[in-house]
């Protein structure tokens, strides 16, 4: 077993106001913590991971190439592995929310993309 304390965890913001913390995972599953300011928008993306999508707190909304969907307060989506999605805040407040990635990835993600 492996203990991951949140105020101890990795964490990193990849632009202004929109936080992710790593939590217990491995290369098999991982989970990360986000918030993300009212407004804010990943940019269109895909990677080789499923992706569960679950909403803690506020409202977002996840687009892909043919849909979107908005989620409330333990709402949830599955992305296949490859899916073109985007994630949005469209509410008011900062939402909060934990994404599950099958298999597990790293921060390298976001820290090492091209913009």
């Amino acid at each position: 077993m492996e203990r991951v304390s949140f105020d101890d965890a990795e964490s990193y913001e990849p632009d202004a106001g929109w936080r992710r913390v790593a939590l217990a995972g491995s290369e098999d599953a991982s989970l990360e913590w986000f918030e993300k300011p009212p407004g804010h928008s990943s940019p269109m993306h895909d990677h080789e991971n499923g992706q569960v999508c679950l909403v803690l707190d506020g409202e977002l909304t996840v687009h892909t190439e043919g849909d979107s969907e908005t989620l409330g307060q333990y709402d949830s989506v599955w992305l296949a592995p490859w899916e073109s999605h985007r994630v949005e805040n469209t509410g008011d407040e900062t939402a909060v929310g934990l994404d599950i990635f099958v298999p597990g990835r790293s921060f390298d993600f976001w820290t090492d993309r091209e913009e």
